[in-house]
């Protein structure tokens, strides 16, 4: 979808920048998708937002040394420290790992340095979705569920060692490695193999519905029933492979925007911990 914008970049305004910079800007994201092949593999570099991060593409897709890697100025940042979490006006920085309606587990690699978005493996296999996931999926950066906190108000089920997922609920299909604004809505209480596996349910900024909705009542009257089942998929989705289904905390119920903020808060300040070295690096994982 952006290729096609590029194309017609002297009709189409690049969301986010002032007038006056519209020519810049466009320049700006046409030579990021320009870029050549490099160092003897193909390095796709394309515009993850229409600010300043894009991202290369390294190794082939379907394969176990597959990565992205976001980018600023061309070089290579890392995808869960070096994206803020907070945008101005109550926004949210979401980054896309698996765009709606594909079925490839593609996840941060937060034991790897820069932390790329790669593809999940299990028993020496590439992970996919037993069906596709029909809302964009990722996380939000400089977040941490952290396993040694143990959440009281659940029963004391502790973190699952990940940034926080994000459903993004708008009507784009959003790409894989890209940045986008959102709006926080609603939080749900996931517990997966005895561990708390929050979902926060957002809407890119820019979305056509996007003004008619701040919390969890308005989903409920603009998307009706989708919270139901996006909860539904999340507890059905290992069932093919034979486990159970999944749980959740609070009566299966999805939490207010205040709540959801929160969460987003108190994980934020776990994963500062963790990057500070307050809280000691007991799971080895990558903070470069």
């Amino acid at each position: 979808m952006m290729r096609s914008a590029v194309k017609c970049a002297a009709a189409v305004r690049v969301p986010g920048v002032p007038l006056n910079a519209q020519p810049q800007a466009r320049l700006a994201l046409s030579r990021r998708q320009q870029q050549p092949r490099q160092m003897g593999f193909s390095v796709r570099a394309e515009a993850a937002t229409a600010q300043s991060y894009g991202k290369a593409e390294r190794g082939e897709p379907d394969s176990f040394k597959y990565r992205i890697f976001l980018q600023e100025k061309g070089q290579d940042i890392s995808t869960w420290h070096d994206i803020p979490l907070y945008q101005e006006g109550g926004l949210l920085n979401f980054i896309c790992e698996i765009p709606k309606e594909t079925s490839a587990k593609m996840e941060c690699a937060t034991d790897e340095e820069k932390t790329p978005i790669k593809q999940d493996t299990k028993k020496g296999k590439l992970r996919f979705y037993p069906y596709n996931i029909n809302v964009n999926y990722g996380l939000l950066p400089q977040t941490w569920e952290d396993p040694a906190h143990k959440a009281e108000e659940l029963d004391g089920v502790a973190g699952d060692n990940d940034p926080v997922d994000v459903v993004e609920i708008g009507s784009e299909t959003l790409v894989s490695g890209g940045v986008y604004p959102v709006k926080p809505l609603a939080v749900l209480a996931m517990i997966d193999d005895g561990e708390l596996d929050w979902k926060v349910a957002a809407i890119k900024a820019d979305d056509p519905k996007a003004a008619s909705v701040n919390d969890v009542e308005d989903v409920e009257r603009e998307f009706p029933g989708l919270l139901d089942d996006i909860r539904i998929w999340f507890r059905d989705y290992k069932k093919p492979d034979g486990k159970p289904e999944n749980k959740f905390g609070f009566d299966d119920q999805w939490q207010n925007k205040e709540y959801t903020l929160k969460v987003i808060s108190e994980t934020h300040e776990f994963y500062n911990s963790l990057k500070s070295g307050k809280r000691e690096n007991t799971e080895e994982l990558s903070l470069a």
